[in-house]
């Protein structure tokens, strides 16, 4: 998790902490106006706050407790004052005794509302571990890592996805972003990815594999209508690695190139060498696939992303440049360090989350998926 969302969880907690102590406050507040005040002033309507602050924040008795208490205190400096009369008096501990049980009410449905959205988001989060499970931290020699931070508040999944996978043929990853936002989107994701999971398996090159997949989206598109059927797409970045890891072959398909991060701390972008559209679209007719080949050394780490990393701005406009920014990162952090132990992929990963939240002002303004699969140096 990156640092924004640490300290708002800090923040929360501490607000949480002090809010139980708001029903008390009130009452205090309301017996030193009261004696301040002339006779003339009732705090009966400052009581009546105190146990409508406890009914989100403490348990039914304590409710009762709190307007008990409040109409013990009114009592008190009613008789005190010699104002505890029908109009002044028992009127104002009627309404007391009105506002404690619309009090308790107001806490019985934040409750239930409360174990409603709890129950919404663990089942969200089991079809979200469905749609877009978690990759295994490794697979044969790579060690790999991914993050997902959604642009909707309170949503698990948006429209990006990742997936990776040993098959006959080697390890393949995918890195996409479907058209569409937010959970609408999370359909064609979990299309894409179970395309993926077939193919990468089955298909013996990269060049099939692309060809399998625009297979899938199109016969998902015609079970489609209106728009999505006619422009639904999906960027994509496959990845392919050599048995050894000494190379690692791609294929761009109108996705964010990816950065190439060696030992040494230089980034590379990894461009494609020839510019191809997003699966799916079939309105540009057929698409020669292009495989570009890259050496990949002991010690390199591969940094797939989507657009959410590279279209974040700062409130000037201007864009993230994850290739300029990693290095002083990097470097950062091992000086911090002393240098004790090279980054690890989750550790790049949650630097760079961080480092795009301050860029954008602490707000995801799009989907940002990220998977690094790194290669061990030697020994």
């Amino acid at each position: 998790m990156c640092g924004t969302g640490r300290v708002r969880r800090v923040i929360g907690e501490t607000v949480r902490r002090w809010a139980v102590w708001a029903p008390a406050t009130v009452i205090l507040l309301a017996v030193l106006v009261d004696l301040v005040t002339p006779t003339q002033v009732t705090t009966a309507p400052l009581l009546s706050v105190a146990p409508v602050l406890a009914a989100p924040v403490l348990r039914r008795t304590m409710i009762v407790v709190v307007g008990l208490v409040a109409m013990g205190v009114h009592a008190l400096l009613a008789y005190l004052d010699g104002t505890f009369g029908w109009q002044r008096g028992i009127s104002n501990q009627l309404t007391l005794v009105a506002v404690t049980l619309l009090a308790i009410a107001l806490n019985r449905s934040l409750r239930y509302e409360h174990t409603t959205a709890q129950h919404a988001r663990r089942a969200a989060a089991t079809a979200v571990q469905a749609v877009l499970p978690t990759p295994p931290s490794r697979l044969g020699a790579l060690h790999i890592a991914a993050r997902y931070v959604p642009a909707e508040s309170g949503a698990l999944i948006g429209g990006d996805l990742y997936a990776v996978q040993d098959t006959p043929y080697g390890v393949r990853a995918m890195v996409g972003d479907v058209r569409g936002k937010g959970l609408s989107a999370i359909g064609a994701v979990s299309v894409d990815v179970g395309a993926f999971r077939f193919a990468a398996d089955q298909a013996p090159d990269l060049v099939r594999l692309v060809d399998m997949l625009e297979e899938a989206l199109l016969r998902e598109g015609q079970r489609r209508e209106g728009l999505e059927q006619s422009e639904g797409f999906t960027t994509a970045l496959l990845a392919e690695f050599a048995a050894d890891l000494s190379r690692v072959h791609l294929v761009n398909r109108g996705h964010p190139p990816p950065l190439l991060l060696t030992s040494c701390g230089d980034v590379t972008v990894l461009e494609p060498s020839d510019e191809a559209p997003p699966l799916g679209i079939t309105s540009l007719g057929a698409w020669a696939t292009t495989v570009d080949t890259f050496v990949f050394p002991p010690g390199a780490t591969l940094l797939c992303h989507t657009d959410g990393i590279t279209e974040a701005r700062n409130p000037a406009g201007v864009f993230y440049r994850p290739e300029s920014r990693i290095p002083y990162l990097l470097e950062r952090r091992l000086k911090s360090a002393r240098g004790a132990q090279p980054v690890d992929p989750g550790t790049v990963l949650d630097l760079l989350i961080h480092d795009v939240s301050r860029h954008s002002g602490g707000r995801a303004q799009d989907d940002q998926a990220l998977l690094t699969l790194h290669r061990p140096p030697t020994a």
